[in-house]
């Protein structure tokens, strides 16, 4: 039986009310308070510009040129992702601060800005490029200086830099799958190539190439090369038009889409009597092209806007609230979201922003939210997705005809190098 008075009892639960909160306190602090205390020179060995309340990133692509109104998507959806990050308090308790430069659809002005941000600036990473050519003209600026580049573009593949996570899909996740789509459902067996000139899409058709030769067993009858910023397409559809191609194969870029695919209709070259398949026209594209110019043509991609799950519908959502209500979002718009997100990802595994230690925390990394549904990074640098076939609606978005199961990322497929 117990001898203490009232008095007692009270001030011993008072007593073992407080110690149990400074306890719930301290086993709180590292949800709370770890990312705040972490030291600058602890976390920044490399003298990176970061300071103890702010990290400053680079955004490198097109703002001006014909390259620009494929890259103005990739700038809107990085400066919504890291808004979204620091609303949330950004990374290890620092703020993102973004030095936005112009490569002008330019690959020198590219390489030269590049140089800046990581040799000047100092940046702990950089968002950038759209162009195969921008990518390779920077290229040897990250390595050389130990920088980081997320690249966002669907690309040829052939690549793998320590340096870079490519956010897009390579040629097996988007040209073979592609092509293995239209083949059969569409029986086809004759190809028209057309490209823009350069290293993309002329890398992208001899990969198509092989592939419909030897894989599909069919024949290409025609390949044609354009120019950046080529608006004349009239003898190319004359040439079509003479070959009667089972499809055509494009991957023409940039403003040079407007000027095709408006020739094309004009022509009378349309979805009723011409397939085609395209693997540069997003829904960026089509704002200046016109759903009605493209109208029932394929695309192959990993995402489209119109995607119908959770993840996609709050980004599309968010998208909007920030650039208006007839803002679209294309593929590379969205794999241009999936960089910042997943740097915050490796930078907190990681516990540093320092590069080396940023790759290293980065293969195996699982991002659910990301809004074409799930992605992941493999210890290539490239991304787990699946490939999707979107026709062209009149309305300037995409019906979904077409899933794959998650596809493994293979930038060398033994064949095709």
């Amino acid at each position: 039986m117990s001898t203490r008075s009232p008095a007692d009892i009270k001030s011993a639960q008072r007593r073992k009310v407080l110690m149990g909160l400074a306890v719930a306190s301290t086993l709180a602090l590292p949800m709370m308070g770890f990312a705040q205390s972490l030291a600058t020179s602890k976390i920044n060995t490399t003298k990176l510009a970061i300071t103890d309340t702010e990290v400053t990133v680079g955004q490198l692509h097109s703002a001006t040129g014909t390259m620009a109104i494929s890259e103005t998507g990739s700038i809107q959806a990085e400066r919504l992702a890291i808004d979204q990050i620091n609303a949330m308090g950004g990374i290890l308790g620092r703020k993102i601060k973004i030095i936005q430069e112009d490569g002008a659809s330019d690959w020198p002005t590219f390489a030269e800005k590049a140089k800046k941000l990581l040799v000047s600036d100092r940046v702990a990473t950089v968002f950038g490029c759209w162009t195969s050519a921008s990518r390779k003209a920077v290229l040897p600026v990250f390595e050389k200086e130990n920088g980081l580049l997320y690249y966002p573009t669907f690309y040829e593949g052939l690549e793998q830099s320590k340096n870079v996570f490519y956010t897009g899909q390579e040629a097996t996740q988007q040209v073979l799958a592609g092509l293995d789509w239209i083949a059969k459902e569409k029986k086809a067996k004759t190809f028209f190539l057309v490209g823009s000139d350069y290293i993309w899409p002329r890398t992208s058709n001899k990969i198509a190439r092989k592939h419909i030769e030897n894989v599909i067993k069919g024949s290409v009858v025609g390949e044609e090369y354009y120019p950046l910023g080529n608006t004349q397409f009239g003898s190319l559809i004359n040439k079509i038009k003479l070959k009667k191609p089972d499809v055509i194969f494009t991957d023409v870029v940039g403003g040079s889409n407007v000027a095709f695919y408006k020739q094309l209709k004009a022509a009378g070259v349309t979805a009723k009597t011409q397939t085609l398949l395209t693997i540069s026209v997003t829904e960026d594209e089509m704002l200046g092209i016109g759903g009605e110019n493209v109208e029932g043509f394929y695309a192959s991609m990993k995402y489209f806007q119109s995607l119908e799950n959770p993840n996609n519908k709050k980004f599309v959502a968010d998208f909007k609230a920030k650039y208006g209500a007839n803002a679209v979002m294309g593929d590379v718009t969205q794999a241009a979201y999936l960089g910042p997100w997943l740097w915050k990802a490796a930078v907190e595994k990681a516990g540093s922003f320092d590069v080396d230690k940023v790759i290293a925390a980065s293969a195996g990394l699982e991002l659910k939210t990301a809004p074409e549904g799930y992605v992941k990074v493999h210890e290539n640098h490239h991304l787990w997705s699946k490939t999707r076939i979107g026709q062209a609606q009149k309305d300037g978005q995409f019906k979904v005809v077409y899933e794959s199961e998650l596809i493994e990322p293979n930038p060398f497929p033994k064949g095709y190098q």
